[in-house]
């Protein structure tokens, strides 16, 4: 299984990537994580990185991409793959599609966990307070959300459009999300197969 998780942030992409990798025996593949360890291994790609990062700017899609790519090849020839926080931007997306569709690695699915904004902002605002989070205030979440949702929206709208997309309410107890994601993976994959 090749998926991608959409959510706005406090969504649950941690959390349902974790349960659906273990229950699908499939690595999940966070992106920010993926950075981080090219920057800590020190290797060509990581210089780069780490570079952006060091001035607090935002790693270009086309370097992502390079980034991203042998990983995800890599986790597909394994069985599979999760992907969490990558593409983040519909520029990564499209980018992203035309390399891996190249390589046969590309994505099966892309699993958008629906969550009302203000459920969003009440678990936001509940972690801030759990981990001690001074910069988590109801001003910096609001901006969060509202960047988030101009970057989201649009992933939703393009593999909506490539019949990729399987929308499922996030605001549940995770065993419930998790039960329902798997279940229309399933459904999906019965009805590729009679296709």
């Amino acid at each position: 299984m090749r998926l991608l998780l959409l959510a706005g942030p406090g969504g649950g992409k941690g959390t349902q990537g974790a349960r659906l990798a273990e229950r699908l025996q499939v690595e999940h593949l966070a992106a920010g994580d993926a950075l981080r360890a090219e920057v800590q291994r020190g290797s060509e790609i990581g210089t780069r990185v780490g570079g952006y990062l060091d001035v607090g700017e935002l790693v270009p899609d086309d370097v992502v991409v390079e980034l991203m790519t042998p990983i995800v090849a890599a986790a597909a020839r394994a069985g599979g793959y999760i992907l969490d926080g990558f593409p983040r931007n519909l520029a990564q997306a499209r980018v992203a599609d035309e390399a891996w569709e190249q390589h046969g690695i590309g994505l099966e699915a892309v699993v958008y966990l629906e969550v009302p904004e203000p459920e969003l902002r009440r678990r936001l605002l509940a972690r801030a307070q759990i981990e001690g989070r001074s910069d988590d205030t109801p001003e910096v979440i609001a901006n969060r959300l509202a960047v988030v949702s101009q970057t989201t929206f649009p992933l939703v709208e393009h593999y909506r459009e490539r019949g990729l997309l399987l929308a499922i309410a996030g605001d549940r107890a995770p065993d419930a999300v998790t039960d329902d994601v798997l279940s229309r993976l399933s459904d999906r994959q019965r009805t590729m197969e009679h296709r």
